[in-house]
């Protein structure tokens, strides 16, 4: 303890020494619990949260574990308050259990009265409960097992849902292990989420989420509802089941804005699901078009907001969340915990890739310099109007040119956030691009001339940030993005770790406006890829040209 990498603050923050020589293991089980909040060279700061250390709680970490981490690495002893306080708020989780009865009834039930009396009382819980048989009981209203859990998460007392799932109608699922075989944090994971029954797997891009979704379905052996981001990932979706499973194509149908097809493994997009027609979702039918024993929200990260109101009615379904992060820029990390369900695996980025399963990669942050025209429009603009002139300032167009260069003969995707830019970026490069505009069929066929080695360069927006298999990618150069998205920094980062022939290491290089807000917004999108040890190197971009 004399010397550790980590200092403990009583307003729950910890300090972790990058430089200290056992700053790696600190920070690999500090993570657990605690989330990065900056992270500059040397000193990087967590906050430990509440809803922090419910997740690892759910995940089969109790506070004596949370606490024996913070005893091992911290340099002073713990202040007393941050160790009460771990353990009570990690003692919340599991107090208050829904369950059901002999009749099938759903029960809140709690070995503690005064929280039971508490929850009760609460004016957005009282309408759920309508009955109350026992001193330890009350009943909960047959639709409100995702509401209740909401709510009760919102007062801090998250419940643990065991009422148990409907099997669903069962479908004969098995995976075709020719020549492959899940590794073993693939295993881990299913397991752990099929004891469980809901969850979320976190693994990073390339690291197989797929296949854990597939293993589970294989596990389970029923009908499957499966929600993806878009329709190429839909399709990939397709692709990797009948490559990995016992599924045929006659099992597995699309349902999406080209195609209504229901199967015993359907997949649907985000978006025919939030479709609406008249002011009324148009597509609510899928939900119960088959008895599904299964959904799984691929991206679940991404879930959109009405997607939440509709998940809420389908907590007796087991459902499966898949994500690289779960960082949601809209705060709403508290509804994947309530309603999907807690994190039950967690694998980080740099483990697995030391494991060999994902490619190594190194970050840049190139500062590009405005020249003095457009530092004066950038000056004179309004805040709203700041971040587009940064990010697509034209001085960014001939250091995308020389990263091009350095890196020949290897596949590189440049990505922007605007489509101007883009068109822009693929004529001065004479490079093929993909948008929203891009129809599906096209953007298919260019995916795979890239992924063959036909096209070398492609010029990408953000529908290429999630979902999108394209394993020999080893260069990424982000122009610009959705301001500070931490999300959005991963899941592009993700597009170059999936293993490579070529033994490339992966290079990411972000191009930012020197004393911008584009430069602010830089270090926030970065917080998430630190905590999983990626450090960024700081270029000139006058010194690429050396």
């Amino acid at each position: 303890m004399a010397d550790g990498p980590l200092i403990v603050q009583s307003d729950r923050t910890v300090l972790l020494e990058v430089a200290h020589p056992e700053a790696e293991s600190a920070r690999h089980e500090l993570a657990i619990f605690a989330e990065l909040e900056r992270a500059p060279e040397h000193i990087h700061t967590y906050r430990i949260t509440r809803l922090g250390l419910w997740n690892a709680r759910a995940a089969g970490h109790d506070a004596e574990d949370m606490l024996a981490t913070l005893d091992r690495w911290s340099r002073f002893p713990v202040p007393p308050s941050v160790s009460i306080d771990i353990a009570e708020t990690v003692g919340r989780y599991g107090r208050l259990v829904i369950e059901r009865d002999q009749e099938g009834a759903l029960i809140l039930r709690s070995t503690d009265a005064a929280v039971l009396a508490e929850v009760s009382k609460n004016k957005r819980i009282q309408p759920l409960l309508i009955g109350h048989p026992s001193p330890d009981s009350y009943v909960i209203d047959a639709w409100a097992r995702g509401q209740i859990k909401q709510e009760l998460l919102k007062i801090g007392w998250p419940a643990e849902d065991l009422a148990g799932y409907t099997p669903g109608t069962p479908h004969p699922i098995d995976l075709a292990e020719d020549g492959w075989h899940l590794r073993p944090y693939q295993r881990q994971a299913v397991d752990i989420f099929t004891q469980g029954g809901s969850g979320v797997v976190v693994l990073p891009c390339g690291a197989g989420k797929t296949l854990v979704g597939a293993a589970a379905m294989a596990d389970t052996k029923t009908t499957t509802l499966i929600l993806v981001t878009n329709t190429v990932s839909a399709r990939q979706w397709r692709d990797e089941l009948l490559k990995r499973t016992s599924l045929t194509p006659e099992e597995i149908g699309e349902y999406s804005g080209q195609s209504k097809e229901i199967k015993p493994v359907t997949i649907a997009t985000y978006q025919i699901l939030t479709a609406k027609r008249k002011g009324q979702y148009a597509h609510l039918a899928l939900l119960d078009a088959l008895d599904w024993g299964l959904i799984v929200y691929d991206e679940v990260h991404l879930l959109p907001a009405p997607v939440f109101k509709l998940t809420a009615d389908l907590q007796a379904r087991r459902r499966l969340g898949l994500t690289a992060t779960l960082v949601r820029e809209d705060g709403r990390e508290g509804d994947v915990f309530s309603l999907i369900g807690p994190k039950r695996f967690d694998a980080p980025w740099k483990e697995i890739e030391a494991q060999g399963f994902i490619s190594p990669a190194v970050c840049y942050e190139v500062r590009v310099d405005l020249p003095a025209g457009d530092r004066l429009e950038y000056a004179a603009a309004a805040d709203d109007e700041r971040y587009r002139l940064a990010a697509t300032a034209p001085a960014k167009i001939g250091v995308v040119r020389q990263l091009v260069e350095r890196h020949e003969g290897e596949r590189i995707l440049i990505i922007g956030q605007y489509l101007d830019q883009i068109d822009v970026l693929s004529e001065a490069l004479n490079a093929p691009k993909i948008t929203g505009q891009t129809p599906v069929d096209e953007r298919e066929e260019l995916y795979q001339a890239f992924r063959v080695g036909e096209i070398s360069v492609l010029v990408v927006s953000k529908v290429a940030n999630f979902s999108i298999d394209l394993p020999e990618a080893s260069v990424a150069i982000q122009v610009s993005g959705s301001f500070g998205s931490r999300q959005e920094e991963a899941q592009r980062l993700g597009r170059l770790l999936r293993p490579k022939q070529s033994n490339h290491t992966a290079s990411f290089y972000t191009l930012i406006a020197r004393d911008t807000v584009d430069q602010d917004f830089a270090q926030n999108r970065q917080r998430f890829l630190a905590e999983q040890g990626y450090a960024y190197t700081i270029l000139d971009a006058h010194s690429l040209a050396a």
